[in-house]
């Protein structure tokens, strides 16, 4: 394994987060907050750390798929250990455990919160906390590959392992062109929401942080009711720009390539939409039936939670811990789907679903005709047993990671409800679950212990699993 390069990009990762930093050391400065001082100190200790790890560039800048999936998940984990730094020091976040949930929960764009008032925040913190939705969203070193070369041609092995998806492919044929090509489509569709968010007249300071939300579809609220006390407009455009940071980023990119057939030809964005749709649908009848809204009212709720819900935002304009049962097993469903692969939304994604579909409908055929050949094609193209193997995988790993985590965080006995939502909503990158953390609850009453519990399911969760996972294999650190 190239410990070296992988030092040397770990060193790239503390100087980058040290610039992200700045912007809320400037947000201190317009607003005359002291607590600018703290950010500052961060940054120090990042510039000092990252200086250090990188300080020769190592001969040999080879990154194979080992290391790929070490130097992505170190990345991670070093970017919120240092990014909890702020809120420790600064005294709003006194235990260092409840800042690095709240930090990882921030990078990894679930938006689970410990926070039982967000606005006794100062707006920098405020800022850092959202901003660190916005970068965590489309991937840090996905960021860094747009504008530093860091190991040549072999960056492939560091996309694959940070972008969400069972499938990750080249949009153009470098990869660096592709990493900055997601990221302009990404910085475009912040810039769009940012104008729509403005033109109805939302202060500055919250369109950007709502922005920075809604994009890498986070959920960090800069008010204690989240959405609740924004005007139905706000939450209209919030709930669209949800759900579309939710699709395939290829979709966009087919349709800049002025390919809409081919766009609108993706299953996966068609069986999202459709999912959307219906559960919009049957959330409305449900609610508006019960006599909590009115039709109008009740679609614009339903929108903006399973807007929310299957993009793993976690948003909230309501408190659906009060809605009919029905309603709330479908918002629970929506939480394992999750978006789109290659989006910015958690979740098991949609792709996998259709995949899982077809190999059930192909067992079931060949129960039928047992000498038949019948093999799984997804858009046209062959769907190869590597990529069938992995979603397989993947869905015995998540479930006893699941499983797992569910048993550890009974310990604090909380109901059943509380603990399943709660690793639902940490593992699947979403922020509320039901109950104790509902939208209008928090992470807070659980132990230490417990939230380091749901930190790594966070971690694990946006990482899809494996590269986490790497970390904990002897073979791994075997040369």
């Amino acid at each position: 394994m190239n410990n070296k390069m992988i030092a040397y990009i770990l060193g790239w990762v503390l100087i980058f987060e040290a610039a992200l930093m700045a912007p809320a050391l400037i947000v201190s400065l317009i607003y005359r907050e002291q607590a600018g001082v703290f950010i500052l100190i961060s940054i120090g200790l990042c510039l000092a750390a990252g200086f250090l790890l990188r300080w020769k560039k190592p001969e040999d800048a080879s990154i194979y798929s080992r290391d790929g999936f070490v130097a992505v998940a170190l990345s991670w984990v070093v970017i919120s250990l240092f990014g909890a730094v702020p809120f420790t020091i600064s005294g709003y976040v006194p235990f260092y455990i409840d800042a690095l949930f709240e930090t990882v929960s921030g990078f990894t764009t679930t938006g689970s919160s410990i926070l039982t008032s967000v606005e006794a925040l100062p707006k920098c913190l405020l800022f850092w906390r959202s901003f660190t939705h916005w970068v965590g969203g489309m991937g840090v070193l996905v960021f860094l590959m747009a504008i530093v070369p860091l190991a040549g041609g072999t960056n492939m092995y560091m996309m694959k392992a940070e972008s969400p998806g069972p499938v990750v492919g080249k949009l153009v044929p470098k990869v660096k062109a592709t990493a900055g090509l997601l990221y302009k489509m990404y910085l475009g569709l912040s810039v769009l929401e940012l104008v729509f968010l403005l033109a109805g007249r939302m202060p500055v300071f919250d369109s950007f942080c709502t922005v920075f939300g809604t994009a890498g579809t986070g959920g960090f609220g800069i008010l204690n009711d989240s959405f609740a006390s924004y005007s139905p407009y706000v939450q209209v455009v919030v709930a669209l720009f949800m759900i579309a940071f939710g699709v395939n980023f290829s979709f966009y990119y087919l349709m800049v390539q002025k390919k809409p057939k081919a766009a609108f030809g993706m299953s996966e964005v068609r069986l999202y939409l459709i999912v959307i749709v219906t559960a919009i649908t049957l959330i409305t009848v449900n609610i508006c039936t019960a006599g909590i809204y009115g039709v109008p009212e009740g679609i614009r709720q339903s929108l903006f939670q399973v807007g929310s819900i299957i993009t793993t935002t976690g948003f909230a304009s309501a408190d659906f811990n009060l809605w009919p049962s029905f309603s709330k097993t479908i918002l629970v469903l929506l939480m394992f789907m999750g978006a789109c692969a290659g989006s910015t939304g958690g979740g098991m994604k949609v792709s996998r679903f259709i995949i899982w579909g077809k190999t059930v409908k192909k067992e079931l055929y060949s129960l039928i005709h047992p000498h038949s050949v019948m093999k799984l094609k997804m858009d046209g193209k062959l769907v190869e047993h590597a990529t069938l193997r992995s979603a397989n995988v993947y869905l015995v790993t998540y479930f006893l990671i699941f499983a797992a985590s569910l048993l550890l965080i009974s310990l604090d006995n909380f109901d059943f409800t509380t603990n399943f939502t709660a690793v639902a909503a940490t593992i699947n990158n979403i922020g509320p679950g039901l109950e104790v953390v509902g939208p209008t609850g928090n992470f807070s009453q659980y132990s230490a212990f417990s939230k380091l519990v749901l930190s790594f399911d966070m971690l694990v969760g946006r990482l899809e699993l494996f590269p986490l996972l790497v970390l904990f294999m002897r073979s791994t650190w075997k040369d």
